[in-house]
């Protein structure tokens, strides 16, 4: 059996996570967000002048049917396309209302049936590179760069009963936010600077939301890889 070790940032002491709960407008929706790093929980854990905690959890991973969103089978528009049916984007002009739901109706993958998923985390800043593309601002390699920036790493989320079910609470540790709130603000900043200096420069030979929608791509166009 494939046992692993993840955590839940949190304000509080999650000792029975509740199949249903949190917020259905989250990355992917309702389900317990969690990630492989312990630094990371704590500084998720974290809000201004206020302490949190990462909860730790074992999982048995071989009796879940897992969509992980790094496979070969996935680009970053199938992250972008659940992205965009859960996250109120806030959009306005024609191109992103349009490339939300191209996106939406073309690399939208089948996640529902699956009992965890595994992708990256959309921080708001983060959130507003995923806007900036919709909106034809930047292009799909200037979207994956940027998606890596600040390290994230990606989340580990439980979405079905079955995951809720398995999942075993160890123990927590308390992150001080006097040390985990300004790493996380640092990480986010030294993001932010990285992407402004990265879109400074124009990918004239990219491919952006326009292009997609005009040439009618797809999950399997070799030129989305």
């Amino acid at each position: 059996m494939s046992k692993l070790i993840i955590y839940h940032g949190s304000p509080e002491i999650r000792e029975h996570p509740e199949f249903g709960g949190g917020k259905p407008y989250n990355d992917y929706g309702l389900g317990f967000y969690c990630t492989e790093h312990i630094e990371l929980a704590k500084e998720w854990a974290c809000s201004e002048g206020v302490d949190g905690y990462a909860n730790r959890y074992e999982i048995e991973t071989d009796e879940l049917n897992i969509l992980n969103l790094s496979s070969p089978e996935y680009t970053i528009l199938s992250w972008l396309a659940i992205l965009l049916k859960h996250r109120n984007a806030r959009l306005s002009t024609p191109i992103a209302l349009r490339g939300r739901d191209y996106l939406i109706q073309n690399f939208l993958p089948d996640y529902e049936n699956y009992d965890a998923i595994v992708g990256y985390r959309a921080d708001d800043s983060y959130f507003s590179f995923a806007r900036s593309f919709i909106q034809n601002e930047i292009s799909l390699r200037q979207l994956g760069y940027a998606m890596r920036l600040g390290k994230l790493g990606e989340q580990f989320v439980l979405k079905s009963k079955k995951a809720f079910d398995i999942i075993k609470f160890l123990d927590y540790t308390v992150a001080d936010n006097a040390v985990y709130y300004f790493k996380r603000k640092a990480r986010d900043d030294e993001a932010r600077a990285a992407y402004r200096k990265e879109v400074e420069n124009e990918d004239l030979d990219g491919i952006f939301m326009r292009d997609i929608i005009r040439e009618a791509m797809k999950a399997d166009d070799p030129r989305l890889r």
